[in-house]
């Protein structure tokens, strides 16, 4: 919602705090799921030998993507294969012997019985086989939730009698909220359309109550509209409309059944009033159906008291135990006509001769799903049930959510529901689902500032690489109301961590990436998958730049901002991402083209062995100089004495004098400091020493590695040859630590070695009682209860007091200050090596005191 976008920063440091986004409500994730279940069977094209067919279990469903398992491999996972419902060949259970087609097993597999007719029929007693209507015809491959059409018939619950029913058909279907007109009325003559979720209790398939002996007649206050033949006659035509398009029973697959209550007449209870949607008043059971239903009514002891009673079952949201609302601090309407200054339930209870139901008569009321305040939702306007309106949650209370609705005037606007309520959205619902949302009436907060697409060579600062705009950000919807949404959405875009990364990407963070990002709407699942791409790189400056230059007029294309920081440094930059299914797989090769990558190294298409491209073949520099920008390539430094040598294209980089260190995550869970060397350091420095994009302060390489582990090898030739053996030597002693233990040993040696050279240096600071014993630093406090004060004054009785403000400034306290490494340091507070360094050795001894007299 551009009204709620934070207010422009050149920095994240100076943006609002945004909680994270709300976890989906339950029946928004029940609505993705697919219509085929996990132990269904199914006959299988047979790969290894044409025209036969076996027969196979599902083990788990993505999206229109199964899992499979050919019958006869049991528990045995080595053979499980994907295949997508639209174009494998799949069929039920029976259909090759209607059709003289041949079951034979796998080869694998072939000798594992020797009656293979005996174990299909003990195999398929009992089973479930896929319904032929979802493996072919219109609902191929379709969820549950796009089986509902326009025109299906269902029956619906009345909503003041449980045991009275009427057929209702289906206007809309918006994401599984259903637009639902009564049997028998038209335009001209129609009540108001009923909105209500395909999960809801009250929804039932066509023939329910008779099945159940229970009756189908039309809602009371709409009988007197038609006469009772009119209404015979179209009971007739909706059970005809519904033979001829039968609704799937997996639409119903999912609901659930209503548990038995265990109210009395008489009791009292507290509940969120159906009529006044921000009250919450007592009510009492005054009737109880056998089992399932029962009624409630609202407490009015005023003379001229209208009853105004609701319909309940075990499950029904917004009914609470009596003194819930004391409990959790929320105010509780008083019964009308009710005298005495205060209400007091003890009182109450004793002056009406009533008793309280018991607390296990509800469900769990604690169970607030991980919602908090301020949090933004979508959520249905209870006054308008066909607007969906951008809401705020204000307060949370056990299973409550206090609303408020923008976009709503007052008093209106503010609401409880439930957590588990079927009319509470995520962000972004109504934009997939291509149904308008209200926008507010006015800001919310500062709009932000419009900005300018990024030229990285005027506006971004050097050794800058890019981040992605935080999930929890607040974007810009737009909302599309012309296609459908097949064509906005798309299946998974695999990264094929084999392929050749080229000279932008590091291999080593391409690795740590998933395997694959989706299934999702394209732009967003685009969107993601660029943002990591960018994050993986060398100099994700650069790469930002090479994708913001992608283009191609046959694209219909959104744009999308990307945030990029680097160093304590943030820039931005608008991207144009495709919008449409179909042209994914075109955008993705471009990009890798773009980026001088393997065409698969992101693609639709997943690459398991080897690649078609034969990309394996390639190194970087290889890569860039071939299929590059031609550029001429630097032979390899070779070490020290190397540095007073006649290469005199590379003494143009001499300026570049301070190394990055790039903390990379290893698989044995050890860290290590590695240089990070890459072919723009190399190949590009002849090119691009102008360019504010490329890095002038990060090392160079001139034959980077391809593989992921320590770069213990990357030197760099320098002006000043004693300061580039130092740096080696730093480099070196940080990189060729091979595991967690010698990485370890390497930390405790050079925290040895700098505290008997330094410790003299410290003074305890006032308020602290820390001490020197033998050389080693004594804390009378633990460091990870120290307060951003205190660390502030740890710092300034050290040699490195001159940075103490950025302590302060940026509220570094105790448990913040042990988290710190060398390349943090340098990354968050831009500092050059030596003081980095230095720093870096005081907060070294603090985490030797800590380790030595507290972590045990």
């Amino acid at each position: 919602y551009d009204s709620l976008e934070a207010p422009n920063s050149n920095s994240v440091d100076n943006l609002p705090c945004i909680p994270p986004p709300p976890p989906p409500p339950p029946q928004v994730e029940i609505s993705l799921q697919s219509s085929f279940q996990p132990g269904m069977k199914l006959e299988v094209a047979n790969k290894s030998s044409p025209d036969t067919f076996w027969v196979a279990t599902i083990i788990t469903t993505c999206g229109q993507l199964l899992l499979l398992r050919f019958s006869g491999y049991g528990d045995d996972r080595k053979a499980d294969f994907w295949c997508d419902v639209m174009t494998a060949e799949l069929h039920p259970v029976g259909w090759c012997a209607q059709n003289n087609k041949t079951l034979m097993p796998p080869e694998a597999i072939k000798e594992k019985y020797s009656d293979w007719t005996e174990f299909l029929v003990q195999d398929l007693t009992g089973a479930r086989t896929a319904p032929a209507n979802l493996l072919e015809g219109p609902l191929r491959g379709k969820n549950t939730v796009d089986l509902i059409v326009e025109g299906s018939v269902l029956e619906l619950q009345d909503a003041s009698d449980p045991f009275l029913y009427w057929p209702v058909r289906v206007l809309q279907n918006t994401g599984g909220r259903l637009r639902l007109r009564y049997a028998g009325l038209s335009e001209e003559l129609r009540a108001p359309d009923a909105w209500l979720f395909y999960l809801d209790v009250r929804l039932r398939p066509l023939g329910w109550a008779l099945e159940n002996q229970l009756r189908l007649e039309p809602p009371t206050e709409l009988r007197t509209l038609k006469s009772a033949t009119d209404w015979q006659q179209a009971l007739e035509d909706a059970r005809g409309d519904g033979q001829k398009n039968p609704l799937p029973l997996e639409v119903f697959k999912d609901h659930v059944d209503l548990p038995e209550h265990a109210f009395k007449t008489g009791m009292k209870l507290e509940m969120v009033s159906p009529w006044e949607r921000l009250q919450i008043c007592p009510v009492s059971v005054t009737k109880v159906s056998p089992h399932i239903y029962f009624q409630v009514t609202q407490d009015d002891l005023s003379a001229d008291a209208q009853p105004r009673s609701v319909v309940c079952h075990a499950g029904s949201p917004g009914i609470l135990p009596v003194q819930w609302c004391l409990k959790n601090g929320v105010t509780l309407e008083r019964p009308r006509g009710l005298g005495g200054p205060d209400f007091d339930w003890a009182d109450y209870l004793k002056q009406s001769g009533t008793e309280a139901a018991p607390d296990g008569c509800f469900p769990d009321t604690w169970q607030s799903r991980g919602f908090a305040k301020d949090m933004w939702l979508e959520a249905v306007n209870p006054h308008r049930p066909a607007e969906v309106c951008v809401a705020q949650i204000t307060q949370v209370r056990g299973r409550l959510l206090w609303l408020r609705l923008e976009g709503v005037s007052k008093p209106l606007s503010e609401i409880i529901v439930d957590v588990e309520s079927t009319d509470i959205f995520p962000v972004g619902w109504c934009e997939a689902n291509s149904y308008p949302l209200t926008p507010p009436l006015k800001a919310v907060c500062q709009k932000q500032k419009k900005i300018a697409v990024v030229q990285p060579e005027k506006q971004l600062a050097p050794s800058q690489p890019a981040e992605t705009t935080p999930a929890n950000h607040c974007l810009p919807v737009a909302v599309d109301t012309g296609a459908p949404n097949g064509r906005y959405c798309c299946s998974k875009i695999f990264v094929n961590h084999r392929c050749f990364s080229g000279p932008y990407l590091n291999k080593g963070r391409i690795a740590d990436l998933p395997q694959a990002v989706g299934p999702g709407k394209c732009s967003l699942v685009l969107k993601e998958l660029l943002s990591l791409l960018i994050n993986s790189a060398y100099k994700p400056g650069r790469v930002l730049k090479e994708l913001q230059e992608l283009e191609d007029p046959g694209w219909d294309c959104q744009e999308e901002t990307l945030k990029a920081k680097y160093k304590g440094k943030t820039y931005r930059s608008t991207i144009r991402i495709v919008r449409l299914v179909d042209q994914i797989p075109d955008f993705c090769r471009k990009v890798c083209v773009k980026l001088q990558c393997c065409p698969n190294l992101f693609s639709p298409v997943l690459v398991t062995d080897k690649c078609p491209e034969n990309c394996s073949v390639q190194t970087k520099t290889k890569y860039t100089y071939y299929y590059g920008k031609k550029r001429k390539l630097a032979k390899p430094v070779g070490g020290e004495d190397t540095a007073e040598g006649d290469l005199t294209k590379p003494a143009r980089r001499r300026k570049k004098r301070k190394s990055i260190f790039v903390q990379k995550k290893r698989r044995s869970s050890a860290v290590d400091y590695t240089p990070a060397g890459s072919p723009q350091d190399s190949d590009e420095g002849d090119e691009d020493d102008d360019t504010p994009l490329q890095s002038g302060s990060e090392g160079t390489s001139s034959e980077p590695r391809e593989d992921h582990t320590d770069a213990s090898s990357v030197e760099a030739t320098s002006s000043r040859p004693r300061r580039a053996a130092a740096l080696r030597r730093v480099v070196t002693a940080r990189s060729t630590a091979d595991s967690q233990e010698a990485a370890a040993g390497g930390r405790r040696r050079s925290t040895r070695s700098l505290a008997a050279s330094n410790r003299n240096k410290y003074q305890p600071a006032e308020g602290q009682d820390v001490q020197e014993d033998e050389g080693q630093l004594v804390l009378d406090r633990n460091p990870l209860e120290w307060s951003v004060d205190e660390v502030v004054q740890f710092i300034n009785s050290t040699d490195c007091a001159s940075l103490a403000n950025i302590f302060q400034e940026q509220d570094i306290d105790g448990q913040a200050l042990l988290l710190l490494t060398l390349p943090t340091v340098q990354e968050c507070m831009d500092l050059k090596l030596g003081p980095a360094i230095k720093l870096c050795h005081q907060i070294e001894r603090v985490k030797v005191a800590f380790y030595r007299q507290f972590a045990n």
